[in-house]
């Protein structure tokens, strides 16, 4: 025989009725069907409530009070039995097979025996434990009377099971527990000829001395463990509201992963520290008889669920993370525990005794403090009675006023396996404090099946969903905020969007959750729509600064913040600092922070190494070409840089590539402009500054300090045209200078050679200047928006080492920008 049990929230309504009655007949095709019942949704409620009524009533002494809290009873029963009706008026509405007449007699006596124990009550004066739990087992004998109305309606024969005649529990009113052995026996002795459908109501049983009592919270979970022990089940199936026991509350996270198999002791640990759809007591006599337990949703009775059972499932060594709110820790210290025997039983003796449970202990290795926690409604009890219990110890000082901490949360890892895994700790630890959550106490059990850790409350959100990300979701991430939104700026937006598909099949997430020009700053957690951002951002009321960045990150707990900077902005570089210190990565084609005081240039390098951040400018240099990361490669191999050639502009190598094609330079120059290769004012290309930049921070990689005024520099153009700051001056005034630059220009054809605009670094010294190279110069060939780099090293020679390709256009450096991007991903991974 199976037992299956069907909670509050599916048996809602009268749909739900129906739907719970054919998953009982379906499983009825297959084997004996035990059924076991909660109250329909939110009328357990109801009756806790008018019990609550009765309660305050009785104790009030003013007869204006009693008339309200009358009044009060009244309307509670009234709200009861409109509920109870209506669910009865829809299930007769709904199924004309069934037996009315019957039906509403059974409403009928309910409520008649309902009215009955609150009018006894109220003429007692007193509302005995019984009488309370006798009031709220109506809404379980509601949902038998009708469950039974459609089970009878298909000509099945049903069994009705009474837990007062079998399941016998302790004498405790707050938490009881089953006797198992007296249980079964009367079990046995009662229901010895059940038929193939049988049904209880769950949530009650009977004391020792026969009075009615409940079974506290999840009773009737318990009910059908304690049935399922009595009936030597073959399993027990509670079915909910959702497919199963999930990795993480999913009211907290959105990627919580169904468990698909879990341990007996696992499912203790997780409900134990908070899981909703599981209690500890519900678990514990189906391990005792290692009966199978399956966990289904009603309302999809095709998901597999989750099974507890004796073994569990996968290589996984986490298999949950739970949480459990509103929580107190008490602390009791002092110079009197050291070294005292019997402090911690004397602790623990006085609150069991004041009947409240202990939910975690934490003690100092020193002995000086015992801490621990306890239900947030028990705190103030819990105190007052240690309070009595050590007056004298702490009156004569040998303990410090004993103290409680409110508004806590205790935050768990749950898992059979954690203690065959080394690190999972360690990445507790480091999750909560990559969440700026501060740890208050930790916990963990011998069997290492748990590890604990007690925080604010108002934190647990945030701890909770960034403990998930680390050890949960096995897919790095990247939350990236772009700055500039010119032209390099789109060409990267563009190719992110591309590249989507790819990533999700690599199983990577690139989530742009910033976005930033010049005016505003927009910022979405769950990642900008890349089909709108223009009109979004252009919508934004925000402007950019880093605290508004911070704030938002902290907010939304970002796991891998990443800053990628497409402007040329100078103010933007200076705040390098700043990003790397506050934890972001940071990507850049931005030249300024390279290329500012070379105290800057070591700082940068210092605080990304101290913070465990990446500070990545392969666009620097090259664009998209692999430069800098060569050059560093090759000096962690122990090389050394000594000599240096590279046309490092790719609208320079356009233009002067076009010039031994009988353009002049301003005909090169304004085609190179169309096309995209230049500026928007080309004299900051002609400047040969941005050149100048470059081979800088190629100097700076290989050890030189030098700084920008260093670099010996020969413009394209006479200073007096590469000052200019406005591009369309430029550009009318650029032909002035065309003359005196075809001399060059025939010269060097004339000895068979090209100019070429070339960076140099020899003898520690850097040079920008035109150069006429003839056939045996390895950057004679270089045109059409290429750069090349001839590298001379200690192992490159007398050949150098060349690295050659497009160095124009806002492709190649907006891909550049996003291989910087992606490399991110490896600290985040190994670290």
């Amino acid at each position: 025989m199976k037992v299956l049990k069907f909670g509050g929230s599916s048996l809602a309504n009268a749909a739900c009725f129906e739907r719970v009655s054919e998953i009982i007949l379906t499983n009825a095709e297959a084997a004996s069907i035990a059924t076991v019942v909660s109250a329909p949704q939110g009328i357990t409620n109801d009756l806790v409530a008018l019990t609550q009524h009765l309660n305050s009533s009785l104790i009030q002494n003013s007869k204006d009070c009693d008339l309200a809290e009358t009044s009060d009873v009244e309307s509670t029963l009234r709200t009861i039995e409109r509920k109870l009706s209506d669910i009865l008026a829809n299930i007769i509405a709904r199924n004309k097979a069934l037996d009315k007449n019957s039906l509403c007699a059974e409403l009928e006596n309910l409520i008649v025996r309902l009215n009955q124990l609150t009018k006894g009550a109220q003429l007692l004066s007193h509302c005995p434990e019984s009488t309370s739990a006798q009031i709220l087992s109506t809404g379980e004998k509601f949902s038998v009377a009708m469950l039974n109305g459609f089970l009878s309606a298909k000509a099945e024969s049903v069994s009705l099971i009474d837990p007062e005649k079998f399941l016998t529990t302790d004498a405790r009113s707050a938490e009881p527990v089953a006797d198992l052995k007296q249980s079964k026996r009367l079990f046995k002795a009662h229901y010895s000829g059940l038929q193939s459908l049988a049904i209880m109501p769950g949530f009650f049983g009977v004391k020792p001395n026969g009075e009615t009592t409940t079974l506290g919270r999840n009773g009737s979970d318990y009910s059908a463990a304690v049935l399922a022990v009595c009936l030597d089940a073959q399993a027990c199936e509670i079915w909910t509201d959702v497919d199963g026991v999930y990795n993480a509350d999913p009211r907290l996270v959105n990627q919580v992963q169904l468990i698909e198999q879990m341990s007996y002791h696992e499912a203790m640990e997780l409900s134990y520290f908070g899981a909703k759809v599981l209690h500890p007591k519900t678990i514990s006599p189906l391990a005792q008889s290692d009966i199978p337990c399956w966990i289904k949703n009603t309302h999809s009775p095709q998901a597999a669920g989750t099974l507890i059972s004796n073994s569990s499932n996968g290589a996984e060594s986490v298999k949950a993370i739970s949480n459990l709110s509103d929580v107190a820790m008490i602390n009791v210290s002092g110079p009197g525990m050291k070294g005292m025997v019997g402090m911690a039983a004397r602790v623990f003796s006085t609150i069991s005794q004041a009947d409240i449970s202990v939910i975690m202990i934490s003690q100092s290795s020193a002995e000086y403090c015992i801490s621990f926690c306890v239900p947030g409604n028990e705190a103030d009890a819990a105190l007052d009675c240690l309070n009595q219990a050590f007056e004298l110890e702490i009156k004569n000082e040998l303990l410090e006023p004993i103290s409680v901490r409110k508004n806590l949360a205790i935050v768990t890892l749950v898992g059979d396996r954690m203690q065959q895994q080394k690190g999972i700790a360690a990445k507790f630890f480091k999750a909560l404090s990559q969440a700026k959550v501060n740890i208050i106490a930790i916990a963990q059990d011998s069997s290492e099946r748990s590890i604990s850790a007690v925080i604010r409350d108002e934190r647990t959100d945030d701890a909770v969903r960034t403990c998930h990300q680390n050890l949960f979701i096995k897919r790095p991430s990247i939350d990236a905020i772009l700055i500039g939104c010119g032209t390099v700026g789109k060409e990267l937006l563009n190719q992110i969007k591309k590249q989507q598909p790819r990533l999700v099949d690599e199983n990577i997430a690139l989530n742009l959750v910033g976005l930033a020009n010049s005016r505003k700053l927009l910022l979405e957690k769950n990642g900008i729509d890349l089909q709108t951002w223009e009109t979004a951002l252009e919508s934004a009321s925000q402007s950019f600064s880093l605290d508004a960045i911070n704030q938002f990150v902290s907010d939304a707990n970002l796991n891998n913040p990443v800053i990628i900077d497409c402007t040329s902005n100078d103010d933007i570089a200076k705040q390098y600092k700043d990003y790397l210190e506050s934890g972001y990565h940071v990507v850049t084609a931005n030249k300024k922070a390279n290329t500012a005081e070379i105290s800057y240039y070591r700082e940068l390098r210092e605080i990304a190494e101290q913070k465990q951040r990446r500070f990545l400018y392969e666009t620097n240099v090259g664009a998209g070409l692999p430069v800098i990361d060569n050059l560093q490669g090759l000096l962690r191999a122990g090389d050394k840089l000594k000599q240096f050639e590279g046309i490092l502009s790719g609208s320079l190598s356009y233009i002067f590539g076009e010039l031994h094609k009988g353009l002049s330079l301003s005909e090169a120059t304004l085609k190179a402009k169309e096309l995209g290769y230049t500026e928007p004012n080309p004299a900051e290309d002609l400047s040969g500054l941005d050149v100048a930049r470059k081979v800088l921070v190629i100097a700076r990689e290989a050890g030189l300090e030098l700084e920008l005024s260093d670099i010996e520099l020969e413009p394209v153009v006479p200073e007096e045209l590469a000052a200019l700051t406005d591009g369309e001056e430029f550009v009318a005034r650029l032909p002035e200078f065309d003359e005196a630059f075809q001399q060059r220009i025939d010269q060097a054809e004339k000895d068979n050679k090209v100019l070429r605009y070339i960076a140099c670094i020899e003898n520690d010294c850097c040079k920008v200047s035109i150069q006429a190279v003839d056939t045996s110069h390895p950057l004679y060939s270089v045109a059409e928006g290429e750069n090349a780099l001839a590298l001379h090293t200690l192992y490159y020679q007398p050949k150098p080492y060349v690295i050659r390709g497009y160095g124009a256009g806002a492709a190649v450096t907006a891909a550049g920008l996003f291989g910087d991007m992606l490399r991110t991903l490896s600290w985040d991974l190994e670290h």
